[in-house]
């Protein structure tokens, strides 16, 4: 979520054997923290701006409990490698944070994850403070298996106003305002838009957003399915056309693929005035605010990505990650402390901290605690833009089983980079295995 770019073409297939790494080849025994001192528990997080929020709920839950939480952050670029690494070592943690969906998928296959169905049982407000749209993201074969600990994460297009001001345009709502305006601002000497492309994955925003405009929800939704035809269909062809087009017109500028949003370099293209837009989620906020809050609340503006004209999808339709979600080892030595630090996702001292921090908690209450938030203002237009969407797409790298994110993001790459044409792209996009 890797470097500067690979000139040497891969096809999928050579991809996906080298790159996958299953659970069987990681090491087995007892996890949960088998070996580390008594009377403690790890939880593990992806490393950003966000762990502050983490932090605190580790700390307050240590004030009063005899079991004491360690906070594993790791660097963002490495959580996934690091996790896969460690699931089921010795090493692993007691609680871990995941995206939901594809992402725990071969975890629960392999009984290496606790049902959360008996701690609901016992306080059912583990299920019942949590919007279900968004719970239910992390429900696998009927049973509980994640509870929500972050916000919802919507992506959107953000902005420099200042940028955009100087040279006399506004934040496009449709594609061929988009189009428009980079042409202004690379008569300006601005990138149009900053681009992590050696994260990889947010470059994959632009095809959920492409796809989801032009074809609808439906392609993707088949396609997850095994329906892998669907990426040779016309819809499919035409999203990537329009991408094509984006690409071709300058939009990311020439160096995109040796920047990343992890180190911070795109996200300080944005802020410098080096470029106008970035495609973010809706953590760009806190990203931005952690590093400079008066730059934040002067200059970050926002909306949401613009509309096809013709396409399939509607206009609100929203992609990104519903939430990120705690889950459990089954090994753990501690559930019940465990059980006890999880029901720190829904008080109110959560909803608050994430709300200061520019994040939108996905509990029942938190519409009450919208004014208390770094940015009211963005707290609300976040909030509706979830209430109103009628499609909430995950993230197609965390739909998909982890053994297709690498050749997706690959693939992702290459097409954007051009190493790889349209054709070259729909195959690999065939190759992927299907979520079950």
């Amino acid at each position: 979520m890797m470097n500067t770019r690979t000139r040497k073409s891969l096809t999928a297939a050579a991809v996906a054997s080298a790159l996958v790494l299953p659970l069987a080849a990681c090491a087995s025994g007892d996890s949960g923290g088998s070996g580390r001192p008594e009377n403690e528990i790890h939880v593990m997080v992806y490393g950003d701006a966000t762990n502050k929020v983490e932090q605190q709920m580790v700390d307050t839950f240590n004030k009063t409990s005899d079991v004491k939480v360690v906070l594993d952050t790791i660097p963002g670029a490495d959580y996934q490698q690091k996790l896969q690494t460690i699931i089921d070592t010795n090493a692993a943690p007691d609680v871990f944070f995941n995206w939901g969906g594809g992402s725990i998928e071969p975890f629960v296959d392999a009984d290496l994850l606790l049902p959360l169905d008996d701690f609901i049982a016992e306080d059912p407000q583990l299920k019942d403070a949590f919007l279900p749209a968004v719970f239910n993201s992390a429900v696998i074969d009927g049973k509980s298996y994640g509870i929500p600990m972050r916000g919802t994460q919507p992506v959107m297009l953000f902005h420099n106003k200042q940028v955009l001001a100087d040279a006399g345009i506004e934040a496009p709502q449709t594609w061929d305002e988009l189009l428009a305006a980079v042409e202004t601002l690379k008569a300006q000497g601005v990138t149009p838009i900053a681009l992590g492309g050696a994260d990889q994955w947010p470059t994959l925003m632009w095809y959920q957003y492409a796809f989801d405009r032009v074809a609808g929800p439906e392609l993707f939704e088949k396609a997850l399915a095994g329906d892998t035809d669907v990426w040779d269909s016309a819809e499919s062809h035409e999203a990537l056309d329009k991408l094509s087009e984006l690409i071709d017109a300058g939009a990311f500028g020439t160096n995109f693929d040796s920047v990343k949003f992890t180190d911070g370099g795109s996200p300080a293209l944005l802020r410098s005035g080096k470029a106008a837009f970035e495609l973010m989620g809706s953590w760009n906020y806190s990203t931005h605010y952690d590093v400079d809050p008066g730059w934040t609340d002067a200059n970050l503006g926002y909306t949401a990505f613009p509309a096809i004209d013709g396409g399939k999808g509607d206009a609100a339709n929203i992609t990104g990650n519903t939430n990120n979600f705690y889950s459990v080892l089954a090994k753990t030595r501690y559930p019940d402390a465990v059980r006890d630090f999880l029901k720190l996702m829904y008080s109110d001292e959560f909803v608050e901290a994430q709300l200061a921090i520019g994040n939108l908690p996905t509990t029942t209450n938190t519409e009450q605690f919208l004014d208390q938030a770094a940015s009211p203002e963005y707290a609300a237009f976040q909030f509706d833009l979830v209430k109103n969407a009628p499609h909430f797409q995950m993230s197609w790298d965390q739909a998909y089983p982890p053994a297709a994110g690498t050749p997706l993001k690959i693939a992702v790459q290459q097409f954007f980079s051009g190493q790889i044409d349209a054709d070259g792209f729909i195959a690999a996009m065939k190759s992927l295995p299907a979520s079950r």
